[in-house]
């Protein structure tokens, strides 16, 4: 009970200071400064009493200080579209595995595809003073960030890349991939193919719309306008777009969904479907190997591990020219993109 009383003896508000600890301790300040940073020159007793008064107390060291001294705060801040979507998981943790590798610490918030909410948390994040950005954008100028940059914070782009300030990128190979996709469902006998995107002023949706486009060029093949459908990912207009295509009197055998929302929108509207319909994703989604979807995978994990790695050399100095970095795509056949083409 003695012990307990021990450690409520501080407050919220109220946090235990080193002279506390010294104070319970019976030793000097440097004494417990050097227990605190791990330096030399403390006998084993001493230290022992240090840390039980430490750990009494509930103490924790203030980094702020040290920032004042270093002028580093050994945090990084990411910035992603959706902390919800599934794709953003294994990138962040990538993230977060380089920076603990460094001894950093990684913020991470989310911009909810709007481009003021982004300018807002990269920008808050670099009034907290950390020491880098990494950035997945939702908007397409990113000139607010030049101050930040000429001032020292280092800035990686992911996924996207930065609109209007020449800084490192490292992006998915999202053309290639969606004609590769394309090219797959050509290849299965299909010549009216759909294609379903996220909004066109983002920079991997243009991308895999241009790819798609030139995989039916590229097999001689026209594309009815009314086969592209690019927008929002809200499901009503995803599945409004599924179920035009395929009500067409020429109606599309195939279709190539730009990323995983969209895909598992057009998985639930293709289930009331009489007729099979093939199908190629972009992004891989959970479970997607038991439904037998056919998808064009990409690393999120590897597009998070590079762009900390890229942080982190620039942080240690490294001033070469801002390079983009694309990682390629892998296209997983299941089920769903192999299925022929079938007459109405």
């Amino acid at each position: 009970m003695a012990d307990i009383a021990r450690r409520t003896e501080h407050r919220y508000g109220n946090r235990p200071t080193m002279k506390d600890v010294a104070a319970r301790a019976g030793v000097g300040l440097k004494t417990v400064s050097r227990v605190v940073n791990g330096e030399a020159g403390v006998t084993p007793d001493t230290e022992r009493r240090v840390q039980e008064a430490i750990e009494i107390l509930g103490f924790r060291r203030n980094d702020s200080a040290r920032v004042l001294r270093k002028g580093r705060t050994a945090t990084v801040g990411l910035v992603l579209e959706d902390l919800a979507d599934p794709f953003y998981g294994p990138l962040s943790r990538a993230v977060e595995e380089v920076a603990r590798a460094h001894g950093a610490l990684l913020i991470n918030g989310s911009s909810a595809e709007d481009p003021d909410r982004e300018q807002e948390l990269a920008l808050a994040l670099c009034a907290r003073r950390v020491d880098g950005l990494i950035v997945i954008p939702a908007g397409d100028d990113h000139r607010y960030l030049e101050p930040e940059i000429r001032a020292g914070v280092a800035t990686v782009f992911v996924d996207r890349p930065a609109g209007r300030l020449d800084v490192d990128a490292v992006l998915s190979d999202s053309f290639g991939g969606a004609r590769d996709g394309v090219a797959h469902l050509i290849a299965h006998g299909h010549r009216r193919i759909g294609f379903i995107g996220d909004r066109p002023r983002i920079h991997t949706a243009s991308e895999r719309l241009r790819g798609y486009r030139s995989a039916m060029e590229d097999a001689g093949l026209p594309v009815d306008e009314a086969w592209v459908s690019p927008g929002s990912t809200e499901p009503e207009r995803v599945a409004a777009a599924v179920r035009g295509m395929l009500a067409a009197p020429e109606p599309v055998t195939a279709l190539f969904a730009g990323n995983n929302r969209v895909m598992v929108t057009v998985v639930r509207t293709l289930a009331g479907h009489p007729r099979p319909v093939a199908l190629v994703g972009f992004d891989d989604m959970e479970l997607a190997d038991l439904l037998g979807i056919t998808v064009i995978a990409q690393d999120a994990a590897a597009l998070g591990r590079t762009a900390a790695e890229r942080l982190f050399r620039r942080l240690d100095g490294v001033e070469d020219a801002p390079e983009r970095v694309v990682l390629g795509t892998t296209l997983v056949a299941r089920g769903s993109g192999e299925i022929p083409p079938t007459a109405r």
